[in-house]
């Protein structure tokens, strides 16, 4: 656990998340060519995609369902967290070499981060950790904001001589999931029940939450999504988010208020 980002090693965290895709061979490509994930499972039709021996992402092939709807509750995006700042530079630079489409790069003090979506709508962001001694709190809870990303100073860190980005290095997880929710006020009441505590909000839009003092595993927020009613099974995008519990003594399966599988499994290493 020593070896992982602070995000890995609170008593609660996010083991993986789960896709379904219309297209699954050509979404685990993409993936393999974004992150330099490494393919370490098949099982029926789902592809399982991880970095380091550890599994990330699992997408499961299912060509009859129908687009995601950004309006309707489900996966805003999955925050793909690299084990510093260099790793980050590296990939970014790899984005400016492959000319790879984003739609935005942020400043948040306590992370630095970029956005983007898949070929299928699923949002991504892929970002690095600041120092946890150098977050800002105020009235006890984390501050997290959203500024310019100072891209040119990220990637003055890299010597002349750096090796670039060789894929998705050891240490990388799943550092948090941002979810679309229906109601802001319920969203915060169930992840409360399941054992996470706020860290902040974004007004009345969305809220953030985590376990053991990290600025969030969980965001959830109404900016497209506001009423949303349950999701539709009959739609691509989130199959589940899995959560690593080290108090939970067996694994179980339980749903958000708008029926997006959250899964609990025991802790591990």
């Amino acid at each position: 656990m020593s070896d992982l980002p602070f995000s890995a090693t609170t008593p609660i965290h996010v083991g993986r998340v789960g896709l379904r895709a219309r297209d699954g061979e050509a979404l685990a490509s993409y993936y393999r060519s974004l992150l330099g994930l490494t393919e370490m499972r098949r099982s029926g039709a789902a592809i399982a995609l991880g970095a380091g021996g550890r599994e990330l992402l699992e997408i499961e092939h299912a060509p009859s369902l129908a687009p995601d709807d950004p309006r309707s509750a489900g996966l805003f995006h999955t925050a793909f967290l690299l084990p510093g700042r260099a790793d980050l530079a590296r990939w970014v630079q790899h984005a400016v070499d492959s000319r790879i489409a984003i739609t935005g790069a942020s400043d948040h003090h306590v992370s630095e981060a970029i956005y983007l979506n898949d070929p299928e709508g699923n949002g991504i962001e892929i970002y690095a950790d600041r120092p946890q001694e150098v977050w800002k709190r105020e009235n006890g809870r984390i501050a997290m904001t959203t500024e310019r990303l100072d891209v040119d100073g990220l990637l003055s860190t890299l010597d002349a001589g750096d090796a670039g980005w060789q894929g998705a290095p050891e240490g990388t997880v799943i550092g948090h999931v941002h979810l679309r929710a229906g109601d802001v006020d319920a969203a915060e009441e169930w992840w409360h029940e399941l054992g996470l505590e706020t860290t902040a909000h974004y007004g009345s839009q969305a809220v953030f939450l985590s376990s053991g003092g990290y600025h969030h595993h969980i965001g959830a927020n109404i900016w497209r999504s506001r009423n949303a009613g349950p999701r539709e099974a009959t739609r691509a995008g989130l199959a589940f988010v899995e959560m690593v519990d080290g108090a939970a003594t067996g694994e179980r399966v339980t749903a958000d208020p708008w029926g997006s599988e959250i899964r609990i499994v025991p802790g591990r290493a």
